[in-house]
């Protein structure tokens, strides 16, 4: 399927502010960008380099004021989930070398912490598929989704505790117990098709028999119609905008819907280049 997409951040700088921006749809990875614009406001020079997960990051240093940055993409992705069912883990020694990152626990992700509920939730279930699912299926039935309970801090740990949160907590507590099983988790973000309300949304992907594919725990099931932008080890590589000065965070507007043939996102002008 054909997702048409918009983002737009708006900031309020109180001096001029370096920033990185993760916006750009990723390449590959099971989805193509189709078209893909951008617009800042005011114009400023940019330059885009590939962070250490293979991400697209924008670097740019931001005006002093307003500062509006709005992308616009037509990019397409898999209608439907293939679900793993038959996919087993990989063994540690087996593991390609840039996975191992993700077995290790990490700022918002203290496997080392959850060693014990990882095992009542899963251990004695075949490594694999059947322990990412019961992980997800878990996480969705027993913690509830709701705005305002938590926050930038917030970790897998404190998730397991209370019991509430948003697609970044689901996503944490996930990934964490995904790990204390030895199974390598990442975070993914971007957009999702159909998402109630629209935002950006995450959800994390496990490693199995030489791919990583999707789980969404804050779903009944996973679906497709997925647009990634980021993946890295939690929230920490994956932020929408990095910034380092004295800014507020003013909007963020998302919009997803499914293309018309024939036409592509308009009001935007300038390809982003690599």
């Amino acid at each position: 399927m054909h997702l048409d997409l918009t983002c737009t951040l708006i900031f309020e700088n109180r001096e001029p502010i370096p920033m990185i921006l993760l916006v750009r749809p990723h390449e590959g990875h099971g989805q193509r960008v189709i078209a893909e614009r951008f617009e800042l406001l005011p114009e400023v020079p940019t330059a885009v380099y590939t962070d250490g997960f293979g991400n697209a990051c924008l670097r740019l240093l931001a005006p002093k004021g307003p500062f509006q940055v709005a992308l616009s993409a037509t990019v397409s992705v898999p209608a439907r989930h293939v679900s793993p069912q038959n996919k087993k883990a990989t063994p540690i020694a087996e593991l390609p070398g840039e996975t191992l990152v993700y077995l290790l626990p990490s700022r918002y992700c203290e496997a080392d912490k959850l060693y014990d509920l990882a095992a009542e939730i899963a251990g004695t279930l075949p490594p694999g598929y059947a322990q990412a699912e019961a992980v997800r299926s878990w996480i969705y039935r027993h913690v509830r989704y709701q705005y305002g309970h938590s926050n930038v801090s917030t970790s897998a740990a404190d998730t397991a505790t209370q019991r509430i949160g948003v697609c970044r907590d689901f996503t944490h507590l996930a990934l964490a117990l995904c790990r204390a099983l030895n199974l390598p988790a990442r975070m993914a973000v971007g957009y999702l098709y159909r998402l109630e309300p629209m935002d950006l949304h995450a959800w994390f992907e496990i490693f199995l028999d030489g791919d990583w594919f999707a789980f969404d725990a804050t779903q009944p099931e996973t679906t497709g119609g997925r647009v990634l932008v980021a993946y890295g080890r939690d929230a920490a590589d994956v932020a929408l905008a990095t910034y380092f000065g004295d800014t507020t965070f003013r909007q963020l507007t998302v919009t997803v819907s499914e293309s018309v043939k024939g036409q592509t996102p308009q009001g935007l002008s300038g390809p982003l280049q690599p």
